[in-house]
């Protein structure tokens, strides 16, 4: 049997996922909440074995309370609980420390498999979301082709600089610049440089915003 603790900021989905997990599992909710910043302090209090979190709560978005439960209560694993589909977000979640993302639309077994996968050490991924897994593995092996210069023009061109700003603010010509963009598209595989700002987005190297709330930093 496991802890858990609940945030997610609709009334009506804790209550379900509650009786749902009491009636599917022997886990116990011990305490739940509708704001990020409470869910620290359930956290801090009640030390639970899962965090079940949502990603857009009042008070501290999900994907902070994710970080921060992550680095202050490392024993407490984190399932995010979500309508977000994006690659943004799901890579943004594991790395800030959740070990598995449930898409809302799943049933109660997909969620059963999170947690006892994410007690278990293991990450775990809507199967709705599996492709997506694959595609971030992919690009992930791309970034590493990158050079040092070239990772820090790809995360000014996501902060949306132009070459003129890239160039005086790593102080290189111009022409470098537009060599460094060349071999990006190259190597990212990309044809066009709206891809790389969302390669960068996808790869966390610049801060998302969600309905104008920063969730990575």
């Amino acid at each position: 049997m496991a802890t858990i603790v609940v945030a997610e900021d609709h009334s009506i989905i804790r209550e379900g996922i509650r009786a749902l997990l009491t009636q599917t599992t022997e886990h116990e909710v011990v305490a739940e909440c509708r704001d990020g910043l409470v869910a620290l302090e359930l956290v801090k209090e009640h030390r639970p074995d899962v965090l079940i979190t949502d990603l857009r709560m009042p008070g501290l978005v999900g994907l902070e309370v994710t970080r921060r439960v992550h680095r202050q209560f490392p024993t407490t694993v984190i399932v995010v609980l979500s309508v977000y589909s994006s690659d943004s977000c799901v890579s943004l979640a594991f790395r800030n420390g959740a070990l598995a993302y449930v898409l809302k639309i799943s049933d109660i077994k997909e969620l059963n498999d999170a947690i006892a996968s994410a007690l278990n050490g293991k990450r775990f991924i809507s199967k709705g979301l599996a492709k997506r897994a694959q595609r971030e593995s992919t690009l992930a092996d791309r970034y590493e082709l990158l050079s040092v210069r070239e990772r820090e023009v790809l995360q000014l061109i996501g902060e949306g600089l132009t070459a003129l700003e890239i160039s005086g603010k790593l102080r290189i010509s111009g022409r470098t610049v537009e060599k460094d963009r060349s071999n990006l598209m190259q190597k990212l595989e990309v044809e066009k440089p709206a891809d790389m700002i969302r390669f960068a987005l996808h790869r966390g190297l610049v801060p998302l915003y969600i309905d104008g709330d920063i969730t990575a930093s």
